[in-house]
């Protein structure tokens, strides 16, 4: 193992900075298809609602990556990963100018992209864990995790405010190149942090498939860290669903233009960048992780039936409002449960076991997206997948509340 040193507070501020940069970059590439949904339908002849299997196909890239990512991390460091994951991303959105309409190559590149999005935006979090665990200040861990998190959001709201105004000027495939673009330069910038961040690396790691599942039976036999890749389970889902239809229902049910659907969606990880800051601080210093995610989730159930029940005539400051409250429950959770997740975990499988909850974690996204779609078919309406994902979430925070222990 390579030698390390004393954690200074120039080396936490670095930490948090350089992994907050490539949540922002992953979340964003992640989010650009979702965002630019409409568009790229209409080019590509395609229904909107396919956007749910897309998605669906990131986070099968996503959830394998994310469980295989623990010796990846010991072995390589978490910088080094990171790296790797960013033009991951950036060659997942680089491929997808190239499709076109039709059965062929181009409806092979349509699904592989996400595959390969997905494998990039799996170990981020993990790669994180491993890495804040060992540099945030111990009285400050779920702020801390927070703040990194709110990358998620912050990529998220970046994609909605600024992708569509450039996807009008000069069209959806020069603003996907110009999005890898942006990776490759992350990437570059990160490795003149790698030999403080990852002096903690093992090159004698051995990664095999015993290795991979030895952290995801170490969740299952431990009930504090199942009940945590449970909970993520519910709550990625339902957070994965605003984040991929919110556009399209305020577009095709709500008659809203493109531009305004965009800003509606940025208001809401606003929210959930707001949300995130407030809840790590509240976790810190006065409730209790299990108790603050069950409230969390009780408020997302709700946010999901208001959305679900809003209505063309209603003012923009109302439904601007509802979003930004919807963000900072449904997108606003995850901080909190990452960073109890690292206080349980083992000493220095950090990041293992934050990969092996995430693959649950994951799991949740992979159905909750095309589960959404199916509803939306089925039923004509997108109103009923808010309700059925804010009814899950609500669920989810009831039993959490009732099962909590000293």
């Amino acid at each position: 193992m390579t030698a390390t040193k004393p954690v200074t507070a120039r080396t936490a501020a670095v930490a948090l900075a350089i992994t907050l940069v490539i949540q922002v970059f992953t979340a964003l590439a992640v989010a650009a298809t979702a965002v630019l949904a409409p568009a790229i339908a209409r080019d590509l002849a395609v229904s909107p609602k396919l956007i749910g299997v897309f998605v669906g196909l990131v986070y099968v890239g996503s959830a394998t990556a994310s469980l295989a990512s623990g010796g990846f991390i010991a072995r390589h460091g978490p910088i080094r990963v990171s790296q790797v994951c960013v033009l991951l991303s950036a060659a997942g959105l680089a491929a997808l100018p190239l499709a076109t309409a039709g059965a062929g190559a181009g409806f092979v590149l349509i699904a592989l992209a996400p595959i390969v999005i997905g494998l990039g935006y799996g170990p981020i979090t993990p790669a994180s864990s491993h890495l804040l665990v060992r540099t945030a200040p111990p009285a400050r861990v779920a702020l801390t995790f927070s703040l990194k998190q709110t990358g998620v959001p912050a990529g998220v709201a970046l994609a909605g405010a600024g992708l569509p105004g450039l996807a009008l000027a000069f069209g959806w495939r020069p603003t996907f190149i110009a999005v890898a673009a942006v990776g490759i330069v992350i990437a570059a910038v990160a490795q003149p942090t790698r030999s403080r961040l990852d002096a903690d690396r093992s090159p004698e790691v051995r990664v095999s498939l015993a290795g991979v599942l030895a952290p995801l039976r170490l969740v299952l036999r431990k009930r504090e860290l199942a009940e945590l890749a449970l909970t993520g389970f519910t709550y990625a889902a339902s957070q994965m669903c605003v984040l991929s239809f919110l556009v399209v229902y305020l577009t095709e049910e709500m008659g809203l233009a493109l531009v305004a659907a965009g800003f509606a969606l940025t208001v809401a990880n606003v929210g959930g960048i707001a949300g995130r800051i407030a809840w790590g601080a509240v976790a810190d210093r006065f409730i209790r992780p299990r108790t603050l995610l069950g409230l969390i989730g009780m408020a997302s159930g709700g946010c999901g039936y208001v959305i679900a029940g809003s209505a063309a005539a209603w003012p923009t400051a109302a439904l601007l409002a509802v979003c930004a409250l919807y963000g900072a429950t449904a997108i606003g959770w995850n901080g909190v449960q990452l960073a109890q997740v690292a206080r349980l975990a083992p000493v220095g499988h950090a990041g293992a076991v934050t990969g092996a909850i995430g693959f649950v974690t994951f799991a949740g996204v992979v159905i909750g997206p095309p589960a959404f779609a199916l509803l939306a078919t089925v039923t004509g309406s997108y109103r009923a997948g808010f309700v059925a994902f804010g009814s899950l979430s609500l669920l989810c925070g009831l039993w959490l509340l009732r099962t909590r222990r000293k």
